[in-house]
């Protein structure tokens, strides 16, 4: 083989860039206390296999999961959710709609913000709420969401870090803090 493939795979492989599918990957990841199949993994977020192998192997190249076991780098992990989500994958917002809950809207933070503010809502046609349209960090989370109630919960309050404000962001990262502690090493 010519040396220059070589340099091709390598060059493949070091230009991975995070997609919105790796970071959910790594939330679904942080919730679980067992690591399933690739297959069940990418069943419970809506992926395919392959696009949960990839999406692995882009979140272990980024340094927040651990390519061989499978878990989360709570610290790598926490710093960019808190620090790096909201720049490299900025929320956008839309009209009012019906959907499913999020950011402020739903829990934990729910119970913590009290009225005010119109709810955020990922689109949704059999959501149960109505509100502010805010899209969702990646096309499948609200599957994946209304499947893992804890996933949820760690969606939404990475949608008050990326849309909030100074209070509900706050509030959000205490609470990440908290939750990525607990996730298993």
């Amino acid at each position: 083989m010519p040396a220059f493939a070589f340099f091709i795979l390598d060059s493949r492989i070091a230009n991975m860039q995070l997609r919105p599918q790796d970071l959910l990957l790594a939330l679904k990841l942080a919730v679980l206390r067992e690591v399933p199949s690739l297959a069940e993994l990418g069943s419970s977020l809506g992926l395919s296999a392959s696009q949960c192998h990839m999406a692995l192997k882009r979140a272990a190249t980024c340094g927040l999961v651990d390519g061989r076991s499978r878990r989360v780098r709570q610290a790598a992990l926490l710093e960019f959710l808190v620090h790096g989500a909201k720049y490299v994958f900025p929320a956008r917002r839309g009209p009012q709609t019906r959907g499913i809950p999020t950011a402020h809207s739903a829990p934990p933070l729910r119970e913590s913000i009290s009225g005010g503010e119109d709810p955020c809502v990922w689109p949704d046609p059999e959501g149960e709420l109505r509100g502010e349209a805010l899209h969702p960090l990646y096309k499948t989370a609200p599957l994946a969401a209304r499947r893992d109630p804890a996933l949820h919960e760690l969606l939404a309050l990475l949608d008050a870090v990326r849309a909030g404000r100074a209070r509900e962001r706050n509030l959000a990262v205490a609470e990440l803090e908290r939750r990525i502690a607990l996730a298993p090493l």
